[in-house]
This record gives C-alpha cells, sequence and structure tokens, in this order.
C-alpha cells in the first residue's frame, strides 16, 4: 500500500469523527502553542534588555564601593578607602583606554516650582557625565567644568521633570525650581529615553557632583566613578586598566583584595543572557509537558479507535492487507493528528507571541530553530503515541476480527 493510499484511508478515517479528532489535537496545540509563545517572548525580552542596555552604551564602564575579603573572610566596609574627584583625575591622567570618566554622587528632593512638586532624584557628575551615560540634549546646554569647580546650583533635567512640574507646556530653560531649600537654575533638558528595565530615565535632575556634595549631603566623596572606553572593543582592557590604577593609588600590595569593583556593561549583558537563557528553557521545559499529555490523549484514542474498528480490520486482512499495512494505517493517523494539532499549535504560539510582544512594546522574534523543532516533536509524538496502538491492531487474529461485535 502506497502512501498516498495510506493518507486517504486515514484522513477519511479522522473525517468520520471530527469532534473527537478535534479534542485529541487539542493537547497538541496547547503543547505546540505554549512552547513556540514561551522560546518567542523569552528571546524577545532577551533581545529588548540588550537593547535597554546598550542604549547606555556598551563602552560603560561602573566602579562601585565594596566591602574588603582578607583571607576569604568579609571584613565589612569600616576601612575601605573611600573614591574621591582625585580617583577620577588620576584614570583620566594615567588611562590609555579611557576616553571620558565622572564622579557621580546620587541624593533625593523634593521638586517644587510655583505649586508644582515631584519627588525627584538627582544624579551629580561632570561635564562629561551626559556624554557617558548617552544623554541628549532637547534644548538648553549641558553644564561646564566652571560650574562643577564652583558649586554652581545648575541643572539639566529629564522630560518626566518637565512634564510634572510644568504641565502647562511652559519653556523650562532658565526658570528656577527649589530642591529642598536651594534654588537651582534649569539650563538644559534632556530627550526622552523612555522606560529601561522597569526604571524611568527621563526621571532625573542632573547637577555638577560637587554642588551635591557640598550643599546638599555635605560629604567629600563619591558613590561611585563612571567611565566611558575609547571603543567597545577594548572595554575589557579598559576596566583592567581602570583596576591597575586604582589600586596603585591606594598602594595596595600584591594578593591584597579589592575594596572596590569594576564592571562594564559587556558583563551585565552576559548575566542577563545567561539568566533570561535559563528561564526560557525552563518555561519551554514546563510548557512540554502538555505535549506529553497530548500524546497521551493520542494514544488512549487510537486504542478506542482500533477497538471500534476490529470487524474492518479483520475485513482488511481477509482480503489480502498485511500485517504492515494496518500498523501504517494506524499509525499514518496517529501521525496525522499530530502534525495537523502542530500546525496549528505553532500558527496560535506565535500569534500569542506576536500578541504579547505588542502589548509589552517588545521587538517581536521569531524562533525558527523552535518553530522547526516543533514540527519534527509533532512528527516523533504521533509516531511515538500511535505504534503502540498500531501495533495492537496489526496483532489482532483476522477470524476472531471478523466474529468481533
Amino acid at each position: 500500500m502506497n502512501f498516498l493510499n495510506l493518507f486517504k484511508i486515514a484522513y477519511k478515517a479522522l473525517l468520520r469523527n471530527k469532534t473527537r479528532a478535534s479534542l485529541t489535537m487539542l493537547g497538541i496545540v496547547i503543547g505546540i502553542a505554549s512552547v513556540i509563545a514561551m522560546v518567542s517572548l523569552g528571546q524577545s525580552s532577551t533581545l529588548s534588555i540588550n537593547e535597554q542596555i546598550s542604549s547606555a552604551g556598551t563602552n560603560l564602564i561602573m566602579v562601585m564601593r565594596s566591602s574588603q575579603q582578607q583571607g576569604g573572610v568579609n571584613v565589612g566596609s569600616a576601612n575601605v578607602q573611600t573614591m574621591t574627584g582625585k580617583d577620577v583625575d588620576v584614570i583620566m591622567q594615567k588611562a590609555q583606554y579611557i576616553s571620558m570618566a565622572s564622579p557621580i554622587v546620587n541624593a533625593g528632593g523634593q521638586l517644587v516650582y510655583g505649586s508644582s512638586n515631584w519627588l525627584g532624584s538627582l544624579q551629580g557628575g561632570n561635564e562629561y557625565l551626559l556624554d557617558i551615560r548617552k544623554y541628549e540634549l532637547e534644548s538648553g546646554s549641558n553644564f561646564t567644568e566652571h560650574d562643577v569647580r564652583t558649586f554652581a546650583k545648575v541643572c539639566v533635567v529629564g522630560q518626566t521633570v518637565v512634564d510634572n512640574l510644568f504641565p502647562n507646556g511652559e519653556d523650562p530653560i532658565g526658570k528656577t525650581i527649589r530642591i529642598g531649600r536651594l534654588p537651582f537654575r534649569i539650563i538644559g533638558t534632556l530627550a526622552s529615553k523612555g522606560n529601561q528595565m522597569g526604571q524611568d530615565m527621563d526621571d532625573t535632575v542632573i547637577v555638577p557632583y560637587t554642588t551635591i556634595q557640598k550643599r546638599i549631603l555635605a560629604i567629600n566623596y563619591v558613590h561611585m566613578i563612571m567611565a566611558s572606553a575609547v571603543s567597545e572593543n577594548v572595554a575589557l582592557e579598559a576596566a583592567a586598566e581602570v583596576e591597575t590604577i586604582l589600586r596603585e593609588q591606594r598602594r595596595f600590595k600584591e594578593g591584597q583584595d579589592n575594596d572596590f569593583q569594576v564592571r562594564t556593561q559587556q558583563e551585565m549583558l552576559n548575566m542577563l543572557g545567561t539568566v533570561t537563557g535559563f528561564l526560557t528553557v525552563l518555561l519551554a521545559a514546563i510548557a512540554s509537558i502538555s505535549l506529553i499529555v497530548g500524546g497521551i490523549g493520542i494514544m488512549n484514542i487510537m486504542y478506542v479507535t482500533v477497538t471500534e474498528r476490529t470487524k474492518e480490520i479483520g475485513l482488511r486482512m481477509s482480503i489480502g492487507a498485511r500485517n504492515g499495512d494496518i500498523k501504517m494505517q494506524f499509525l499514518t493517523e496517529s501521525i496525522i493528528l499530530s502534525l495537523i494539532g502542530g500546525l496549528i499549535g505553532i500558527v496560535v504560539g506565535l500569534a500569542l507571541s506576536y500578541g504579547a510582544s505588542v502589548l509589552l512594546k517588545w521587538q517581536f522574534v521569531v524562533s525558527l530553530q523552535a518553530v522547526a523543532l516543533s514540527f519534527v516533536v509533532c512528527a516523533a509524538t504521533g509516531i511515538f503515541f500511535g505504534w503502540y496502538p498500531a501495533k495492537k491492531a496489526a496483532s489482532l487474529d483476522p477470524i476472531n476480527a471478523l466474529r468481533y461485535e
């Protein structure tokens, strides 16, 4: 019996029980759709996170204070040297792979203009901070080195701050707002960057770091240092260079642990990629459980089909059908059920992932590997779960089958 005849017989047999065939395929549809959607959304989220991190500059290097360890034992941060603006000056003087560096001092405060107020976050830096963080000016200008040296009360504000302090569309350039008890003059506004990893990048006020140090927090250290490598290709070399310079600056002995951490954006990308990749595989594995349930449903229905068509099997055998022909007939029905369910599941999965991507404002990603693998899994499911019922049908005794009522 050729494959075309097998297909016709199997197709007609399935059409005779449309409702049962549809319910049987439902498990396969749900399983394949779940796997496709999970893999696609996982890749979309990874791409979205990578784009958000990359928008801050893949050549970004961050130096943060950390606790010290001695002999593998954490001894706390009491003896940790603080970072200062002088560390930035030394990095700029000695580092070959660093193009820009800025001290970072963070603070929070109530922002007030007229009858409007907003609880905002302040980020202090030098004149290079906007370039390091890839901020673009919407209007006005950035503060200068002179502003940093003189603790000037000037600021550059994000669009969220503008929208909340100037709800009537008033031009904020030149206006004076109050941050806490201090008046600050707005000299520039930032172009919108939107949300990145759940954080509103436009809800920020950038001021000279010395202003926060001397006028708001009364400190002489900085919270962290941000630097920019001359290019993305030498980011790791730049990070190692910064570490060496700071160790020399602190006169650390060989083998002595750092009291600071140097991180690059590429390290963050790799770490997040590993985490999201693991979660994607985990979710896909959980979703694939429904494929097993669907396969068991196919096996169950094929058992019922063999029992119902016992007399038909005996009749076919009596007119010359071989055991292999009977086996292939029922195995073909099982494969057709799986493949049709798989094709519907692929379409449904892609539709679900597209809809979720639109709602979450992620880029829609189609995983061709997942689609191809799903198609192969469908065929394998049909063969695996349809084999035993087909074998049972082929092993029936023709005489007993003809007598079956």
